[in-house]
């Protein structure tokens, strides 16, 4: 078994990124041949001082980038094959621009082997013809499949020709507010968009919806979802909202505020972006229906592969109005040409085939034990801890008693292996990329650094 050296330096942060560099590096330089043996997790976590799951987390990252192998009852191994190497001044491999996200889903859990038989089929079985540039819109038995699958998994009402494919949900919003930016309303005609957003939301989003041209303006979010009456003095044109599971707080939107939120849209002319981002990952009962399934005409329905499958597969949709898809797909064409083929036949097999459902019901299983993991690790050793929104999703938000620093407290997680964006009064805490175990041990660490350290204002 290989012994190794290395040097973290908790002052920094990111202890888990810090162990993969420096394994990263060993094996680039050869101090690591190939098929060397690393130690346990659990061996390495107690010479360097750390939680298991910081370094349980730094060979994930190494497994999913190639350069370890991991097998049961075999140990963790640096990878056989050729090391990859990035390009002359690129970022190193895994780094992330946007770090690690609570609403991130476990990327180990990718279903490699039936992606692959996706592929094959589709290179196998692909005419000539298909290769060439397509519908910027996406190709036809992918809009087919996703109008088929939306139909009767979210209760959209939509068609093929209703169906763009993006390749995720910001772009999708991005294209939609440009269009209004740049042409009018799509709809009715008009200025230059305001759109609504909730608050709070993610802070991620909102750079991009600037640049796309839109005018920001933040309405409450209460118990039941938005506030439509507050909604209703902004004179927004449009709102963007999370209804099936909002982030951050997981407010599922009340059957009174969609009453509201329709009649708002009908008697305005506006339009309602809705986000569904995780709404696939409902625990107590089925999904609820989409928005846009009441109100075709009004709602924009966003959706992708990144919370179900991986973010990197970079494939998502809208179902719009004839209108607004129109003018996204007549944007798309202008942009960039439309998404990658072969990934779209890809995923189109994989849905018809009952791939895309089997992966669903088996990841909706699993991340409702961390989902139940987590929430009893936080009542167990955190009860000063309010938890919020566990009906779905990947995240739940975590209400911080008074007195104590949300940053601080965050950073503090952090270093336990938990993925957490702070707020000003709590926590979003993500339990996907975490097993049963680790949460435990993450959440008991993290209860001895909140005895011990200065966590409050």
């Amino acid at each position: 078994m290989t012994d190794l050296h290395l040097v973290v330096d908790r002052s920094r942060g990111g202890l888990a990124g810090q162990i993969a560099s420096e394994l990263r590096e060993s094996i680039r330089s050869g101090r690591l041949g190939r098929g060397a043996r690393l130690p346990p997790s659990r061996d390495l976590a107690r010479d360097l001082g750390l939680s298991r799951g910081v370094v349980v987390e730094a060979y994930e990252q190494l497994v999913a980038e190639g350069f370890l192998e991991a097998r049961v009852g075999a140990g963790t191994r640096v990878a056989a094959g050729p090391v990859p190497r990035p390009e002359e001044g690129a970022a190193e491999p895994g780094a992330s621009h946007h770090g690690r996200r609570p609403t991130s889903p476990d990327l180990a859990a990718f279903p490699r082997q039936a992606w692959l038989a996706a592929i094959r089929h589709v290179l196998a079985t692909l005419p000539g013809d298909c290769l060439d540039y397509g519908d910027p819109g996406g190709v036809a038995e992918l809009r087919e499949e996703l109008a088929g699958y939306l139909r009767r998994v979210r209760a959209a009402d939509t068609d093929t020709g209703r169906v763009v494919v993006v390749t995720g949900v910001a772009q999708g919003l991005s294209l939609v507010v440009r269009a209004f930016a740049e042409h009018g309303d799509p709809l009715a005609g008009g200025g230059p968009v305001l759109l609504a957003v909730e608050e709070p939301t993610s802070p991620r989003q909102l750079p991009l919806l600037r640049r796309a041209g839109a005018r920001l303006v933040g309405v409450p979010v209460d118990a039941e979802g938005i506030h439509v009456t507050a909604l209703a003095g902004t004179g927004a044109r449009a709102v963007l909202l999370t209804p099936a599971h909002h982030y951050p707080t997981g407010v599922v939107l009340s059957p009174r505020r969609r009453a509201e939120l329709i009649a708002w849209a009908a008697d305005t002319g506006a339009l309602i972006l809705e986000d569904d981002y995780d709404a696939e990952f409902r625990f107590d009962r089925e999904p609820v229906g989409c928005l846009q399934g009441l109100a075709p005409d009004r709602v924009v329905l966003a959706g992708s592969v990144s919370k179900s499958l991986a973010p990197g597969l970079r494939l998502g949709w809208l179902v719009a109005p004839p209108a607004v898809a129109a003018a996204v797909r007549r944007a798309r064409g202008e942009l960039d040409l439309g998404s990658p083929v072969i990934d779209q036949y890809a995923l189109a097999r994989f849905m018809r085939t009952g791939g895309y459902d089997r992966h669903l019901r088996r990841m909706r299983r699993e991340y409702r034990r961390r989902r139940d993991a987590l929430v009893r690790a936080l009542a167990e050793q955190l009860p000063e801890l309010t938890v919020h929104g566990i009906s779905a999703g990947l995240h739940l938000y975590a209400e911080l008693p008074g007195g104590w620093d949300a940053q601080r407290t965050a950073e503090a997680a952090r270093t336990c292996g938990l993925a957490v964006d702070p707020l000003p009064s709590g926590l979003v805490i993500g339990f996907a990329r975490l097993s049963e175990h680790r949460i435990a041990d993450a959440v008991r660490e993290l209860r001895a650094r909140t005895d011990g350290q200065n966590v409050w204002t």
